[in-house]
Formats: C-alpha cells, structure tokens, sequence
C-alpha cells in the first residue's frame, strides 16, 4: 500500500486549505478504507513504520489510528490496527433505485405553498437550549466582513438573487464541509436556505407526498415534527438509545418510510452519537425501500471531545441523503443562514422547484459569510466557543451535582450546547418546568420531546438544559434557584406523580 499516493489524492482536494498532518492522514487512510482502496481485515502499518515512511511525527500517526478506532472504522487488537467492514454490500444508489428515480421526477412537477416561517419567542431566560453565547460573538470581525460585502455589491445585486444562493457562499460551504465533515459534494449541490426548519419543510413538500410515512426519532425535535405534520405525512416515533436512533427489521418491514429524519452526531435532545454500524444498516435499508435520509447536523462542529464526526452523507457515494446544516448554533439566529447538500442527480430538479417557490435576497450578508468563512474567521470562532462551552457546561456540572446530586442525573455527552439529565425525584418534569417559568427560569422538560409525552413521561422524565448562555460565575445562582424550585415542590402536595 502507498501511503504517499493516499495522501496525494487527498491533498488534491483540498483547495488549498492547509490542514495538519495528522488530519490530512486520518483523512486519507479515511476515504482509503471508504472507497475500498484498504480492503476489511487488512492490517495498517505499525505506527513507528508508517511515521517514519511519511516522514512525519509518530504522534501524527497515533492521532489519526485513533479516530479511527474511535470512529468504528479500525479494531485496535495485539495483531495490529485492523480494517473494520464498513461499506455497503451491493446496495444500489438512489440514482438507480425505482423508487428514488420516481420521487426524483416529481420534483419538478410538486411545488405547492409551504407552511408559514415559524419561529422560536424571544426568550432570554437562563438555560433556554440552542441559543448561543451571543455576547461572546465576534462583532467587530463581522462587521468588517459585512463592509466588505457591501463595497463589492453591485446594482445587478439588488433584485432577488440566485434561488440555490450566491455562487461565493456555495463554494465557501462545499469546501468547508468537505474537510471538516467529510461530506462528498460540489458547489452546484449546496443551496442556501433560511435555517433548518425552512430546509425541513422544503425536504418535506418536495421529496414525499401527503399520507406517506416519515420516521422521526423519539424523543426528537419539534420543528421536524411540525414541518412533517404540516405537510401531511404520517410521523412513525423510532425509539432511540445510547447509540441514536435504533430502528428494528420489523419497522422496515411493516413501515418503511419515505423519508427518514435522524440527528446523528448529536441526537436532540438525548445527546447520544449513532454508531457506524447504524449509519450503514440506515443506508443500505433506505436504498432497498427508495426512502430519502434526512441528516440534520445542526450542531456538530461544537462537539468538545475530539474533532467532530464525519457526516452520513459522506460514507457512500450517492447515497439517498440530503445533509442540513445551520449557522444559527455557530453565529447567531438573526442570520437566518442554513443549507442544504442534495445528491448530484437531484440538482436540476431541486433548483427548478426552488425557483417557484423560494425568492433569495441578503445578497451582501451571503458573500460577508463567505468572506467570514474563507479567511478561516469562522474556523477560529468555532474553536474558541468550543473551548468557552467546554468550561460553561463543566462549571454547570459542578453545580448541579453540588446543589441538586440526589434530585437528578446527568445523562448527555459534552457536546452541544445543552445536557440532559434524568429528574430522580417524584415529579413530573412538566410540572417543575412549569413552576420554574414563574422564577425566571426556562426549563425544558424532556417528556415534551417525545411524540407520546403522556404514555413516555416515566421513561423520558428530565430537563434539556443550555448553558451557552451562562457564565461559569453564575452557574451557581441559577442552579441553586432551580433546586429550590424543585424542592418546594417536593414540599407541597398534589404535585407528585
């Protein structure tokens, strides 16, 4: 095996990003092992050998084995780094698949009013999940940004603008999400959007049609469910677990889906990561039933252990997948910015649907984007709230074990910008929310979540909290009102289960 020649391949497509190299390996030996250059039960070469062959730093080499093996794409044992099986077993594209051929040429012919925008109250209170640290934003570096946009808009600029999005943010997108996500995609196949749930609702007038069924995981995300219900299909709750959503062969089988919404790298609102052998059985099962995946990424750039996870869109090429992305977790919500990555053979049709229904304007906030993302300022935004909400949630923890350790447990990763945590005492989550809002505070109840919240309550009975918004100092106060809350209400009676 030529190393060399892996690294070769990749490097040529990068653009000219700089990346380390440790991340230009782990990239390489990566998509080696994707694209079957490095066949499962081959065996890599031993740290110190390929470190030396390389000419590279040994701890370069040991960085990217590890990933990997993190990711489920090696096997660490006392034979040697060995090659997991990954790829699909002869599943058939989308491309050539029946079923995604017909919901293919429906595109240009489907285009119907959408449902109206719909947006979340402007609610400042503490703990509010998916609100960033709007306070911590580079303002003046965004503003620099915005008047460069501005000197380079032209009169032809101010009318309504590309329907896909200005040529300058699609190609700073494609770039960007090819090296930190490992998604497979050219300019053409990113549009722009107005977030996620726009995104979701164009996914769902444009790729199903009234009465067919839609999974969604549960407990999930409520704007999907609303963009779903609102465009008619029928919702199927799949049940999710410490490795994502866990679909059985009984589900496929009794219901398959048309489309499929998963929230892999960072399931809202249990926080769990769904396992590589998850993502290739969803694949290979969605290819069989002509279904379409749904991948929401909505947050997966602030994940605060290890760099973030590679994209399901970017395992096999043309898969049935339409990736979404936001800024509105890693900017802020005002920008209105998202987009989504459609497969190749769908470009033509997705931007004949578009130009029915969708009008593109912010010409200039598009290229201040672009300009914010290729001078690497986003890149070093995201690093530097990475490491601000690392120590925002720790400081969180601490308090909550030192206030609240026998009220609740703390059951999420650390990634994101809220935890979730079970309420061992007994109540019903949706009471203490309640009673909390008159203390100003704003306390998610896990239970909402769920498609069923009142046959789910006694297994999903917690609290969603977001920190992004809480300095470390204060973490204190508000967890200490919080546990008081609670304990007034363990005080009281008629408020237990």
């Amino acid at each position: 095996m030529d190393y060399g020649l892996l690294i070769s391949k990749v490097e040529r497509t990068l653009g000219g990003r700089k990346l380390t190299q440790q991340d230009v390996l782990y990239e390489s030996l990566r998509r080696a092992i994707l694209d079957g250059d490095i066949r499962h039960g081959s065996r890599l070469l031993a740290t110190r050998a390929l470190a030396e062959q390389l000419r590279i730093a040994r701890n370069s080499v040991l960085y990217a084995y590890e990933r990997l093996t993190d990711e489920g794409f090696i096997t660490a044992s006392r034979h040697g780094s060995i090659v997991n099986r990954v790829s699909g077993s002869g599943a058939a594209t989308s491309a050539t698949n029946p079923a995604g051929q017909a919901a293919q040429n429906r595109l240009s012919r489907r285009v119907r009013n959408l449902p109206r925008e719909r947006t979340d109250p402007d609610d400042p209170t503490p703990f509010r999940p998916g609100v960033p640290a709007l306070d911590e934003f580079p303002l003046a570096q965004w503003r620099a940004s915005m008047e460069r946009a501005w000197r380079a808009v032209e009169p032809g600029d101010l009318g309504y603008g590309n329907n896909a999005g200005h040529p300058a943010l699609r190609r700073s997108i494609a770039d960007y999400v090819r090296v930190s996500r490992g998604v497979r995609c050219t300019p053409e196949q990113v549009f722009i959007t107005a977030g996620t749930q726009a995104s979701l609702d164009l996914c769902a007038c444009m790729l199903a049609d009234p009465g067919d069924s839609v999974w969604v995981e549960d407990p999930g995300y409520h704007g999907a469910k609303a963009a779903f219900q609102a465009a008619g299909l029928q919702r199927v709750p799949i049940p999710v677990d410490a490795a994502g959503i866990a679909p059985t062969q009984d589900h496929w089988d009794r219901t398959p889906p048309r489309l499929l919404y998963i929230t892999p790298s960072h399931q809202y609102p249990l926080g769990s990561v769904l396992s590589l052998e998850r993502r290739w059985s969803i694949i290979e099962n969605a290819v069989a039933r002509g279904a379409w995946i749904i991948e929401d990424d909505y947050d997966s750039e602030l994940r605060h252990s290890g760099p973030p996870l590679p994209s399901i869109q970017g395992l096999a090429a043309d898969a049935p997948v339409i990736y979404l992305g936001t800024f509105s977790k890693t900017m802020f919500p005002a920008l209105r910015m998202g987009f989504m990555v459609v497969p190749a053979h769908l470009v033509g049709e997705v931007d004949e649907a578009l130009s029915e229904i969708v009008r593109q304007g912010r010409v200039a906030e598009q290229i201040a984007l672009a300009d914010f993302i290729d001078s690497g300022k986003y890149a070093r935004h995201l690093r530097r709230m990475r490491r601000l909400y690392q120590q925002r949630r720790a400081a969180l923890v601490a308090a909550i074990e030192r206030y609240m350790g026998e009220l609740v447990t703390i059951s999420s990763d650390g990634g994101g910008m809220h935890l979730t945590m079970r309420l061992d005492a007994p109540l019903r989550d949706r009471d203490v929310s309640a009673a909390t809002r008159k203390h100003g505070l704003h306390i998610a109840a896990l239970s909402r979540f769920c498609q069923h919240p009142a046959t789910d309550a006694a297994r999903y009975n917690g609290f969603m909290l977001g920190y992004a918004g809480i300095a470390p100092e204060q973490a204190d106060e508000w967890v200490a009102r919080l546990a008081a809350v609670i304990r007034a209400l363990l005080d009281g009676d008629g408020t237990r289960k």
